[in-house]
């Protein structure tokens, strides 16, 4: 199993909102290591936690363990905006280090070319009519609790995890004929601007596939699909599912690298403990009325 790849690149993490899986994806990071780590949009819910949301110890553990691997292993980080924390605008662009914060980007890899992108610049519902974006992230957030509703009784009779959200988007024609023009649309933009790919968010729904001759690649979500993009350092894209992802084998496979080319050791190598008293969460960030 591969634990180290030279991009790895997630989107939608929506943290400040109940449905953000942010232990599982920190989990994630900890288990792979890569060159680039791109954060493809709403990682930071602003709209959410200028309402109901709130910002909680684990939300904040995921930026620290970015900071992690900013330390540990180099890797170069690119925080990419999106609709719901684009109140980024006012720093735009940014870089410190290792970090850098912009709008999109070209990315560059074994002599192709990737337009980087969250998506939202196409949508414009979301760009034009934003009381109506709006509507629509209230009726996903009902979606989003009445779908936990629905799965805490399905797991009670053994059942297994049904996204009600993905069924609505399935059986919606509008919905259904949304997410192909989204995709047709960024397909073409990659074109126009001679690339041979794009990558993006936004809509929630992975995808790894070719559209009249350009790589489509979506990162899906941290809300219900938990799914991210990883390069291999052949040039290869392949979608990652953490409901798939068999931690107690990586993690043998980790020790067994470890071991490969040294004599065998009397005594097997221990992960470093902190016993410091964790600090005090971080604030989180300030935000504007979005106009």
């Amino acid at each position: 199993m591969k634990t180290h790849f030279k991009t790895i690149v997630v989107s939608d993490v929506h943290l400040g909102t109940k449905g953000s899986k942010a232990k599982e994806i920190a989990r994630f990071l900890k288990q792979y290591n890569c060159e680039n780590l791109i954060l493809n949009g709403d990682i930071i819910d602003g709209w959410q936690l200028k309402k109901s949301g709130s910002w909680k110890r684990k939300h904040t553990r995921f930026f620290n363990r970015i900071l992690k691997m900013i330390e540990s292993h180099q890797t170069k980080v690119y925080y990419l905006r999106g609709n719901h924390d684009d109140f980024l605008d006012q720093i735009l662009p940014f870089q410190m280090g290792n970090l850098s914060i912009q709008k999109d980007m070209i990315y560059e890899s074994h002599g192709k070319k990737y337009f980087i992108t969250h998506g939202d610049v196409f949508d414009s519902i979301t760009t034009n009519l934003r009381w109506i974006a709006y509507l629509g992230d209230i009726g996903y957030t009902f979606l989003l609790w009445l779908n936990s509703v629905v799965n805490h009784y399905r797991i009670k009779r053994g059942l297994p995890y049904f996204s009600l959200s993905q069924y609505v988007k399935g059986k919606v024609k509008s919905a259904v004929s949304y997410i192909d023009q989204y995709e047709e649309e960024l397909a073409k933009m990659a074109k126009a601007k001679g690339c041979d790919g794009i990558i993006c968010g936004h809509i929630h729904k992975p995808e790894n596939r070719d559209i009249e001759g350009i790589h489509y690649l979506n990162s899906g979500d941290w809300v219900e699909t938990m799914s991210a993009l990883a390069e291999d350092h052949d040039g290869n894209w392949q979608l990652i599912y953490y409901n798939e992802i068999n931690f107690k084998e990586a993690k043998d496979d980790s020790l067994n690298q470890f071991f490969i080319g040294r004599p065998e050791p009397s005594v097997v190598p221990f992960r470093e403990v902190s016993f410091e008293a964790p600090k005090d969460d971080l604030e989180p960030p300030a935000f504007t009325s979005i106009q």
